[in-house]
């Protein structure tokens, strides 16, 4: 187990997220993603974020990288589109 820091915030773990659904074509290799990202992440952090990801079935880590596999559920998508933001 890593001895942890730091913790990242919602707001990165969302921004890694986003980068990797809009490159979702293709694998992704971390120093690829680290250029890809519109602020800088410490590398501990990123792995942390990664490590959360995968467990939660959103992304696969292969030899050729990471790339995103999650497909929002269509009940889920239904379910937002009809609701009432506040």
């Amino acid at each position: 187990m890593l001895e942890l820091k730091r913790y990242p915030n919602l707001n990165t773990v969302l921004m890694v997220e986003d980068v990797l659904k809009k490159n979702s074509d293709i694998p992704m290799k971390i120093s690829e993603l680290k250029r890809k990202l519109p602020k800088q992440v410490m590398h501990q952090t990123l792995k942390i974020i990664l490590q959360y990801l995968f467990k939660s079935g959103k992304i696969i880590y292969g030899p050729k990288g990471i790339q995103w596999i999650y497909r929002e559920p269509e009940y889920l998508k239904k379910m937002l589109e009809d609701s009432l933001e506040i």
